[in-house]
C-alpha cells in the first residue's frame, strides 16, 4: 500500500475520530513512522459482514473502535427507516442492545444507542453486561425492530465485536443483510445526539430486571421434569465457569431456582476483558475448562459447565468413570452435546406426550450426521443449513408459520444448541438448564451422560468428528484463502486419506458433481455460499470453508464406522485411524 496512502488515510480517521485514546493511538505510529502497523490498520475498511464486524481493538479503519461503530449503526439506521417508512414516519421504530465483558463493549455499545437515537429510533440499552440470547429474547419481549450485541463471542481479548439483529430475534440474512451493508457502505454523515438529551426526548431507556426475570421463567418453563428437579435437585452437583463472561447472573439464577446445587469457579465468575485465567474464551478448548475440571474434582461434581464471553455457547466435562482414571474428566465435543441434546428431547417430547405430528430439529451443514439418525429413530426430521446460527432461526420461525414441520430444537457442531422457540439463536443459558435436567434424568435411571452416549452409538453407529483450522493474517490472507478455495474448485481430490470421493457438494456454485461422472450435476438446494463438501465412498463427508467472522480457513471431516461384533473400540480406532489419514493430507495442503 502506498505511503502517501496510508498516511492520508490516517489523518482522515484522526479527524473523525472522538475517542481521544483510538484517535491518539493513530497519531503516536505517524509518529513513529510506523508503516507496517499503518498499513495494516488502513489497508482496508473492516467488513460489515453478514454477521456485522468482529475485529482487533485499536484505532483505524481495519480496527474495532467508536467511529467504525458508530459508521456501522448509522448504516443500520438508515437501512432500519427504509425499511419501515411508515414506523419511522411516526418515529414508533424501536432497538435494543446488549454488550458483553469485553474492552470497550460499554463504550461501544452506548455510542451505537446514541446513533439510533439521533436516527429518532427508541433504543433500550442494558444497564450492564447481558448474554447474546437475552438479547434475542429481548428484541421480542419489547416489540423491536432491530438489536445489536457488542461481543466477539470466544475470540481472544484484543477482539471484539457487533451482532445485528432483525425484528425477529434473529441475527440478519437475505435480503436485509446485504442492504445493511450497502448502507453501512455508503455512510458519509453520521447523525449523533448526547446522552443526556436522548433520554429526556426519550430515545435512550436503560433495561435490566424488566427483561431478566420473563427470560428466566421462560427457561425454566421449557424443561420436561420440573418434579424430578423438585425431588432430586440435590443428587447433582454441578461446577459452572462463565470464563469471565456474562453467564453467571442468568446460570446462577436459573439453576439455583431449581434447586440445584451449582458451584461457580470463583477465579472467573466476575467479568474481565483481559480473560486473565484463559489464552482462549472458549468452551471448545480443554484449556478453558482446568479451573473448573480442577474444581470439579474437588468437589465430585456431577458435570462441568462452561459458557462462552456472551454466553450464547455452552461446553460440558463429565466424570470419565470406567472410561479413564479416577478422578479424570472427559470434555464432550459439540456434536456429542448436541446429539445428547436431540435425544434427550425427542425422548421427552415422546415420554410426555407432546411430541408434534411432525417433529424435526435443524442442524449445519458441518455438524455430525449422527443426529439425522438419532431424530429418525424417533420419527422425526433432521434439516440442514449452511453454517450459522441465524439459518438454523430462519428454518425455526418459518416452521412456526406453517406448522410442518414443527421445529423443535437446533444446534451447531461449534457448540451452539436452541432448545426453545422464545430465542432466535444459540442460547447456552437455556442448554445449561436442559443438560442439568438431562443428566439428572439418566442419574434416575442410572446411567451417566457417557453410558447414554455408549448407548446411542450401539444404536446409530460410532460417529468421530475432527476439525482443523488454518490462520492467514494480514494485507494478503484473503487472496491466499481464496486461492486455496479455487484450487480445491479446480483440481477438486478424488481420494481422502485413502477414501475415494463420490461426490461434491459446491454450494458456492450451487452444484453437485461426481469425480467420476464428469457430465453429472445437479442443484444444491441451500443459498449460497463458499463451501465446499466431498462425500467419500464410506459415508465421511470432508468440508472447507473461510470463516465468516476471522481470517482462517475450517476444515471439517466427520465419519461414521458401524459397531459390529467386534464392538464399539474396533469402532473407534476405525474411526481415528480413517479421520488421521484424512488429516495428513489436508495438511499437505495447507501446510497446517
Amino acid at each position: 500500500m502506498d505511503k502517501d496512502v496510508i498516511i492520508a488515510q490516517a489523518k482522515d480517521y484522526i479527524t473523525k475520530e472522538q475517542d481521544a485514546y483510538f484517535r491518539t493511538e493513530i497519531e503516536k505510529l505517524l509518529a513513529a513512522e510506523d508503516w507496517k502497523e499503518l498499513e495494516d490498520r488502513f489497508y482496508r475498511n473492516l467488513e460489515f459482514g453478514t454477521g456485522g464486524l468482529r475485529g482487533v481493538i485499536g484505532g483505524g479503519y481495519n480496527r474495532m473502535n467508536t467511529l467504525v461503530v458508530k459508521s456501522a449503526t448509522q448504516g443500520l439506521a438508515t437501512y432500519l427507516i427504509k425499511a419501515f417508512p411508515d414506523k419511522a414516519r411516526a418515529r414508533s421504530l424501536q432497538a435494543v442492545i446488549a454488550y458483553d465483558s469485553r474492552h470497550y463493549s460499554a463504550e461501544f455499545a452506548e455510542a451505537a444507542a446514541l446513533i439510533l437515537a439521533a436516527n429518532n429510533i427508541k433504543t433500550y440499552l442494558f444497564s450492564s453486561l447481558r448474554p447474546t440470547p437475552e438479547l434475542s429474547f429481548a428484541i421480542r419481549r419489547l416489540g423491536c425492530d432491530t438489536g445489536i450485541v457488542v461481543t466477539a463471542s470466544h475470540n481472544p481479548a484484543q477482539y471484539n465485536g457487533y451482532k445485528a439483529y432483525w425484528n425477529d430475534g434473529s441475527q440478519v440474512i437475505p435480503p436485509h443483510d446485504t442492504g445493511i451493508i450497502d448502507e453501512v457502505n455508503a455512510v458519509t454523515v453520521i447523525k449523533e445526539i448526547d446522552r443526556e438529551t436522548a433520554r429526556s426526548q426519550g430515545l435512550l431507556k436503560s433495561i435490566d430486571t424488566e427483561i431478566d426475570e420473563p427470560y428466566h421463567a421462560m427457561v425454566r418453563s421449557r424443561l420436561f421434569r420440573p418434579d424430578l428437579i423438585k425431588a432430586k435437585a440435590g443428587e447433582v452437583k454441578i461446577v459452572y465457569t462463565p470464563l469471565h463472561g456474562t453467564g453467571a447472573m442468568h446460570v446462577e439464577a436459573v439453576l439455583g431456582s431449581l434447586g440445584l446445587k451449582v458451584i461457580t469457579v470463583p477465579e472467573q465468575r466476575e467479568g474481565n476483558g483481559d480473560f486473565p485465567t484463559l489464552s482462549f474464551p472458549n468452551p471448545e478448548e480443554a484449556a478453558a475448562l482446568e479451573l473448573a475440571v480442577t474444581l470439579g474434582k474437588q468437589v465430585n461434581a456431577d458435570v462441568v459447565m462452561a459458557t462462552d464471553p456472551d454466553a450464547d455457547r455452552l461446553g460440558i466435562a463429565v466424570p470419565a468413570g470406567s472410561r479413564g482414571k479416577p478422578g479424570e474428566f472427559i470434555l464432550l465435543s459439540g456434536n456429542q452435546l448436541g446429539t445428547l441434546l436431540a435425544d434427550y428431547i425427542f425422548l421427552s417430547l415422546k415420554e410426555t406426550g407432546k411430541m408434534p405430528d411432525k417433529a424435526a430439529m435443524v442442524n449445519s451443514i458441518v455438524t455430525t450426521g449422527m443426529q439425522q439418525r438419532v431424530a429418525a429413530s424417533y420419527g422425526a426430521e433432521c434439516i440442514e443449513c449452511l453454517t450459522g446460527f441465524k439459518w438454523i432461526a430462519d428454518i425455526w420461525r418459518k416452521s412456526e408459520a406453517t406448522g410442518n414441520p414443527t421445529v423443535v430444537y437446533g444446534a451447531e457442531e461449534s457448540y451452539g444448541y436452541l432448545v426453545e422457540p422464545e430465542v432466535r439463536d444459540k442460547d447456552g443459558v437455556s442448554a445449561a438448564a436442559m443438560t442439568a435436567e438431562m443428566t439428572l434424568y439418566w442419574r434416575s435411571t442410572g446411567k451417566s451422560l457417557l453410558d447414554r452416549l455408549d448407548e446411542l452409538y450401539e444404536a446409530n453407529g460410532y460417529w468421530q468428528e475432527m476439525g482443523i483450522s488454518k490462520y492467514f493474517q494480514g494485507p494478503e490472507g484473503p487472496a491466499i484463502m481464496k486461492g486455496i478455495m479455487d484450487e480445491y474448485r479446480k483440481k477438486p481430490p478424488v481420494i481422502f486419506g485413502g477414501i475415494a470421493v463420490e461426490k461434491v457438494r459446491d454450494i458456492l456454485e450451487s452444484v453437485w458433481k461426481e469425480p467420476k461422472n464428469p457430465a453429472y450435476q445437479a442443484p444444491v438446494d441451500l443459498p449460497r455460499s463458499d463451501v465446499l463438501q466431498f462425500y467419500l465412498q464410506d459415508g465421511t463427508v470432508v468440508s472447507l470453508r473461510p470463516s465468516g467472522t476471522e481470517p482462517k480457513i475450517k476444515f471439517y471431516a466427520s465419519c461414521c464406522c458401524e459397531v459390529g461384533a467386534a464392538g464399539l473400540s474396533a469402532a473407534k480406532a476405525e474411526a481415528a485411524r480413517k479421520l488421521e489419514a484424512i488429516k495428513k493430507d489436508i495438511r499437505q495442503v495447507i501446510g497446517a
